[in-house]
């Protein structure tokens, strides 16, 4: 993933400085070019994933048998590409703005309509409840770190190794649910459910150390 730091000075090359976070949540930077940047193998995986929401969709309201598995494999692959464009992006040096912005937003996207999907199928407060704490967490700390870039402290709020572990298993959990079809004796969406459960704790939890990591700059008179 990675975030945006410097803007190009007029009549400079066009290249640009980009802000990138590590597996480790690390901070460091990168340049980027900024020749057909809209088009870089990253963040075509991006686009794919955005692609990818409708046909989640789709499948989700066909009347087949092999519908749920056919929506649950496809927010999988989704899944995948978001390992793999940020990698991508440092391995072959095509971070960019763009990329930037979209990457966050895809993820985003694509989480809400999963759990919006499954909520309207299943109305138990198990299901409600996580559903209601992740997307509202996300709104939440979305808001927390445009602010905290309007006041240059964007890197204290940089994505943690606590928020990768959350995604994984947001991912995996949302994949499941929809999938929701037992294999054998494997209770698909009674794991996955379980695993979402998870990923809302651990949601909120990240939510807490960022807003610690923000709060005397939140607090600042």
């Amino acid at each position: 993933m990675t975030v945006p730091c410097a803007a190009r000075a007029p009549g400079a090359p066009a290249s640009l400085m980009v802000e990138t976070t590590n597996a480790s949540g690390e901070v460091g930077s990168e340049r980027a070019s900024g020749a057909s940047t809209s088009w870089t193998v990253p963040n075509a995986l991006t686009w794919i994933r955005i692609a990818a929401i409708p046909l989640v969709v789709v499948a989700f309201y066909l009347h087949a048998h092999w519908a749920d598995p056919v929506a649950g494999l496809i927010f999988a692959a989704a899944g995948i590409t978001d390992s793999l464009d940020g990698y991508l992006a440092r391995k072959l040096g095509q971070t960019s703005r763009l990329g930037a912005f979209l990457d966050p937003v895809a993820d985003k996207l694509i989480v809400a309509t999963a759990l919006v999907l499954l909520v309207s199928r299943d109305h138990r407060p198990v299901v409600v409840l996580p559903a209601a704490i992740i997307i509202g967490r996300e709104i939440a700390i979305s808001a927390l770190r445009e602010w905290m870039a309007e006041v240059g402290q964007r890197r204290k709020v940089a994505v943690s190794l606590l928020g990768k572990y959350k995604t994984i298993l947001q991912v995996i959990g949302l994949a499941l649910m929809l999938y929701r079809h037992s294999v054998g004796a494997f209770p698909t969406y009674a794991v996955g459910l379980v695993l979402t459960v998870l990923a809302a704790a651990l949601t909120l939890v990240s939510m807490v150390v960022y807003l610690r990591a923000a709060w005397p700059d939140l607090t600042e008179p």
